[in-house]
């Protein structure tokens, strides 16, 4: 079970790395700011938490809802270490929110990464 969150979060920082890498290079060699993409920037940061808890339910093939919201939490933690460690910063109201949207997000992607899984 342990195997398959970490595999979860695994992915979830990789694809993170990489849409990073892509905005950064569109924000340095075009004429977009971080405001004009601020939303394309959410919507690829719940897709990757999303395909991150589906790839943590398929591996574990039981207990969805414990494995993608076990990567939804796995996650919120150590985004909330770097952020404490790093800025000397506990999250803000509207942060607290978006993060527990990530950790919704990653249980429906466990739920439904079982349930595929399941099929094969």
């Amino acid at each position: 079970m342990s195997f398959a969150i970490l595999y979860g979060v695994s992915t979830i920082f990789v694809l993170a790395l990489i849409a990073s890498l892509i905005f950064s290079t569109l924000l340095r060699f075009t004429a977009l700011t971080e405001s004009s993409i601020s939303l394309v920037v959410m919507i690829v940061t719940f897709l990757s938490i999303f395909i991150g808890g589906f790839v943590s339910g398929g591996k574990g093939r039981k207990q969805g809802i414990l494995l993608g919201g076990g990567t939804g939490i796995v996650y919120l933690a150590i985004i909330l270490l770097f952020q404490y460690l790093g800025h000397d910063s506990l999250f803000s109201a509207k942060q607290w929110v978006s993060y527990g949207c990530f950790v919704v997000t990653a249980t429906m992607g466990g739920i439904l990464g079982v349930n595929i899984s399941k099929g094969e």
